[in-house]
Parts: C-alpha cells; sequence; structure tokens
C-alpha cells in the first residue's frame, strides 16, 4: 500500500489535488489544465483513486472527480508538530516589522 507521502510526492497528483479542490472535474478538464496526455491523467488519478483521495461518479458519458480529503489528516497530523516553529516565527517577524521606523515619504 502506497502511503500518503508517496502519492503526494509526484508533483502531477498534487496539481489535480488542487485542480479538484473547490470543484468536482471531469477528466478531460483535468488534461487541458494541466496540459499532460489523458492517459497520464488517468494513471495518476488511479493511484489517487487507490489512497482514497479522489472518488469518481458516473454522469452521462463523463466521470467526475471529488477530492476526499480524509487521507490528507495523515499530513496534517505530522505537519501539527512544525506549526509552533512558524508560529514563533511569524511572531517574531511581526514584532520586528512593529518596531521599524516608517521611512520618510511613505
Amino acid at each position: 500500500m502506497t502511503s500518503t507521502f508517496e502519492v503526494l510526492a509526484e508533483p502531477n497528483r498534487r496539481l489535480i489535488l488542487d485542480l479538484l479542490r473547490h470543484a468536482e472535474r471531469p477528466v478531460s478538464d483535468l488534461v487541458e489544465l494541466m496540459n499532460v496526455s489523458q492517459p497520464a491523467v488517468s494513471k495518476h488519478l488511479k493511484v489517487l483513486r487507490d489512497a482514497g483521495m479522489v472518488a469518481s461518479r458516473v454522469q452521462a458519458q463523463r466521470r467526475m472527480y471529488r477530492i476526499c480529503p480524509e487521507p490528507l489528516a495523515d499530513v496534517d497530523a505530522w505537519l501539527s508538530s512544525f506549526r509552533p516553529m512558524w508560529e514563533s516565527s511569524l511572531t517574531a517577524l511581526e514584532q520586528h516589522l512593529d518596531t521599524m521606523d516608517d521611512e520618510p515619504g511613505d
């Protein structure tokens, strides 16, 4: 079984997830937006489907794909340990910017 991280390591799969983030789409839309061949998109969709990251439904002659966010919880859980580091860095940057004098003429 392929891990979530292995699936997401491939840039085209991440792009597919980005394209499906706001709405479901047929394969033809993904092919057009990605500028990748239909067989390549279908292979990536199969990997995403096998990992549970996308699901499909038949609509007339088209298969519509949508994102399934549940497997991404693994990534979120792993990243959560890094959030305090990011938050402290952003807080330090904000404090530094607050102490800077405005440039003359601004």
